[in-house]
């Protein structure tokens, strides 16, 4: 069976095998075993990815050779996708849909015939099963299962290799130097030109909330290679898990994984007096190590992070080729997070759109539920090699010109230019050996979850909708007024990510959304000062209403007349009025319609014109 075509999520492969490596999985180390050449990849599907020592013959010999060693659980053949180079290994679950009508009697019979054991039932035509010991191959189980009458669609779940997108040329404490969040034009250590004001006003945000964020607020990055001895992140960490060991202990010290660092930095990097600050200092880091595009490990991923208490998702990461489109399953543990997460309101998910230069996104990002994000540099320009489509809701501060600093990993080997010169910066020069410069859609999504952040610590109430209609509606329109269609652009999404304006506006959804007998912020026209006392007020009693105000200034104002003139309190009823804000001015609580009425008429005596209003009608 060296050529196989079986149906993958909403592609059909034409797979071959490869001739070269194959998955095993040991009771020891794989890359420790004698009869391992080297380890290619730690894990993939479960399995680590190996060449072996074949001293002569096939690898299909010895690795029937290998599978009779008592140190190895079990071998598996790795394939390639037809026009990709992308390995691929069947993890062991197959996802089968039966056709309409046909019993689970019946469905046991199609079971038993594969040796097939049931794992979970999804719906009563749709089940999840593994094979045993005594199945056939799981794609060969698979392409067997698609030609059965009663089986509607069969699906071997597959892992393979996602893109992890950060800067690939040459990476580069240092607030002064995080030009993303607040960009004068200077760079304090380089002549290098940068373009004023092309950043995400994270610097404006921290000063209208006057602070950094909450610590309430936990932001989960699922990736690869997190050092959590990081002085930016060893004391921030909250409910840690590796999907590869299955424990909270993160995998560390692999050359081959080190991007989760850096990506994790740039968003929730502590402010901690040295090196660099994330956008959302203060929020909690939930490092969930070991990405997978196999169907069970991206349930569990996101479901863990639901379950335990994400506030928000940043995944850079994802899939461009068109042989690896998401199944219905993987698209469902997305959404699921993105609906149910927060206790229904919804995890923020995010996901990077990918470095390849495209039209058109990764399928992660293109998924409807998510914020994906795009590249903007320090020109205020598109990052070339920044995917496009009309599916990227924004973009965000990368490299592409001048790179962003982040925080490195104790074990990353670093970057080499062509003249073996470069190492962690762009420009040769060290800036602490904790950091390098970053890049790539790899960094701007993490920028634009510091942000999401951001606004979860103005209004934790907004619901994950709520955070991708305000990032859109508040971008900045960068570029040419010629890429934007119906205030779409397919390079920029809605615009470059506005961090002050988004908290503005999360913080003005939060007033609107208080109790009526709650006075909201000072806002309008108003001048001068105003001592004004703000009580709880019952819907109950007498009053007398004078008008109704759009502008908060003028509320402050007829408070201070009225108190003035005839001693009473005023009552502001709070509600929307032809889609703006409006203010309803209640002179007086009193306790009975006449009293009341005496006042009406005495306002009416001072100037003032008024109606006997029931509080209980503005409740």
């Amino acid at each position: 069976m060296s050529k196989l075509t079986i149906k993958s999520g909403k592609a059909e492969l034409n797979l071959h095998k490869s001739s070269t490596l194959v998955g095993v999985k040991t009771t020891g180390e794989a890359g420790e075993q004698e009869f391992v050449d080297e380890e290619v990849y730690k894990n993939l599907g479960g399995f680590s990815v190996v060449t072996l020592k074949t001293e002569g013959e096939s690898v299909d010999d010895k690795l029937d050779e290998v599978r009779r060693l008592d140190e190895v659980e079990t071998g598996a053949h790795v394939y390639y996708a037809e026009g990709s180079n992308r390995p691929l290994i069947a993890t062991g679950e197959i996802f089968i849909t039966f056709q309409p009508g046909v019993s689970e009697p019946e469905q046991a019979i199609v079971l038993e015939e594969f040796h097939l054991e049931l794992t979970e039932r999804r719906a009563p035509d749709r089940i999840a099963v593994r094979v045993t010991a005594q199945s056939p191959n799981p794609l060969k189980v698979a392409a067997a299962l698609q030609h059965i009458s009663m089986v509607k669609l069969a699906e071997p779940d597959l892992d393979t290799v996602l893109d992890e997108y950060a800067f690939a040329a040459p990476p580069d404490n240092l607030l002064g130097q995080q030009w993303h969040l607040s960009n004068s034009g200077l760079l304090p250590d380089t002549n290098y030109p940068i373009r004023k004001g092309a950043d995400a006003k994270v610097m404006d945000a921290w000063k209208r909330l006057d602070g950094l964020g909450a610590s309430s607020v936990v932001v989960a990055v699922i990736d690869n290679g997190f050092d959590t001895s990081h002085p930016d992140l060893k004391d921030k960490i909250f409910k840690p898990f590796d999907l590869w060991n299955q424990s909270s202990q993160l995998i560390q010290g692999d050359l081959r994984y080190s991007h989760g660092t850096p990506c994790a930095a740039i968003a929730i990097a502590a402010s901690n007096g040295q090196g660099v600050v994330g956008v959302a200092p203060n929020a909690k880091f939930m490092p969930v190590s070991g990405t997978s595009y196999a169907v069970r490990a991206t349930e569990q991923m996101f479901d863990y992070c639901v379950a335990n208490g994400a506030d928000i998702i940043s995944c850079s990461w994802g899939a461009t080729d068109a042989a690896f489109a998401l199944g219905t399953d993987k698209e469902n543990a997305i959404a699921k997070a993105a609906r149910q997460g927060r206790n229904g309101k919804g995890c923020v998910v995010l996901f990077a759109v990918g470095n390849e230069g495209y039209d058109f996104v990764s399928f992660y990002a293109a998924h409807p539920d998510v914020i994906a994000v795009a590249a903007s540099t320090s020109k205020d320009e598109h990052a070339p090699y920044s995917n496009r489509g009309r599916q990227v809701s924004v973009c965000a501060p990368s490299n592409g010109d001048w790179p962003i600093i982040s925080a490195r990993a104790w074990w990353d080997p670093g970057v080499d230019g062509e003249s073996g010169n470069y190492k962690y910066w762009r420009d040769g020069k060290a800036r602490g050996q904790y950091y390098k410069h970053f890049g790539g859609t790899s960094a701007s999504t993490p920028l634009v979850a510091g942000v999401c952040a951001l606004m979860l610590s103005a209004n934790p109430d907004l619901t994950a909708k709520e955070v991708k209609e305000i990032l859109q509606n508040t971008a900045d329109k960068i570029g040419s007024p010629s890429d934007y269609v119906n205030g779409h652009s397919l390079k920029y999404g809605y615009g470059r990510v506005n961090a002050d304006r988004a908290v503005a506006e999360a913080l003005r959804r939060k007033e609107s959304a208080k109790p009526v007998t709650e006075v909201p912020a000072v806002v309008g026209s108003g001048k001068g000062l105003f001592r004004f006392d703000v009580q709880k007020q019952a819907p109950e009693g007498w009053g007398v209403q004078i008008g109704v105000f759009y502008d908060y200034g003028n509320v402050l104002i007829q408070a201070e007349r009225m108190k003035s003139l005839f001693g009473q309190p005023a009552i502001v009823h709070i509600s929307e009025l032809q889609g703006k804000t409006a203010y309803r001015v209640v002179i007086g609580a009193l306790k009975n319609i006449n009293d009341a009425k005496a006042l009406a008429d005495k306002m009416k005596a001072g100037g003032v014109n008024g109606f006997v209003k029931n509080l209980k009608d503005m409740a």
